[in-house]
């Protein structure tokens, strides 16, 4: 996943963090642990995450053998030391966990298993649905990313990604490249949050 035709690792810029980001784009088990991180905080603080935690870990890179063995209790340590991983550390430390052990026990622990032979888009998004974690929306947000930058696109990618696989959409972080893209992503999430909010409220009143 991570590597281009000719060998070196993807370029991203999801993170916003040169490090973090380097890590991303070599790392697949790390894409993956950051589009799980990713929800109730900011993008950026998600996607850096992997990179915080093979710190702490010791290591360049993150193990799903070694997450999968690692003891719950010091594993959770590893989220809650300050700065916390997430806003809710411990819950998110136990499905990063629970990640790892699926892809143990699925994948033999390798993360491109997951997409390296998939045929078809739909296909894939099966996949990535059935890992812990991971519903339907987060599954085609990651579809979505794999085929935008990292090369990953079985027949029919964009169409299994859902809206989030249109070219040239703003809508998630599969279109982040940059800090310009990143305002315009965030400014989609904030219309669409306010666009429901409203919905919500005139529905309500509906029933009054």
């Amino acid at each position: 996943m991570t590597r281009s035709k000719n060998g070196k690792a993807t370029t991203v810029r999801i993170a916003q963090q040169p490090e973090a980001d380097e890590l991303l784009g070599r790392s697949p088990l790390a894409a993956l642990v950051g589009m799980l991180l990713d929800q109730q905080v900011p993008m950026e603080w998600a996607f850096t995450g992997p990179f915080t935690l093979a710190q702490r870990m010791g290591s360049d890179d993150l193990d799903a053998g070694e997450i999968a063995a690692y003891d719950p209790d010091a594993f959770t340590e590893l989220f809650t030391a300050k700065p916390a991983l997430h806003r809710y550390p411990g819950s998110m430390a136990q499905r990063v966990q629970q990640l790892c052990q699926f892809l143990v026990a699925e994948y033999d622990g390798e993360a491109t298993a997951v997409w390296a032979d998939a045929k078809t888009g739909d296909e894939l998004l099966k996949r990535l649905n059935a890992l812990p974690g991971y519903g339907t929306q987060k599954a085609q947000i990651f579809l979505a990313l794999l085929g935008k930058q990292f090369g990953v696109r079985p027949t029919g990618w964009r169409e299994a990604a859902g809206p989030y696989g249109e070219d040239g959409s703003r809508r998630s972080v599969a279109d982040i490249t940059g800090p310009d893209s990143l305002a315009q992503v965030r400014a989609h999430k904030q219309e669409a949050k306010a666009a429901a909010k409203a919905a919500k409220t005139a529905k309500q009143g509906t029933k009054k």
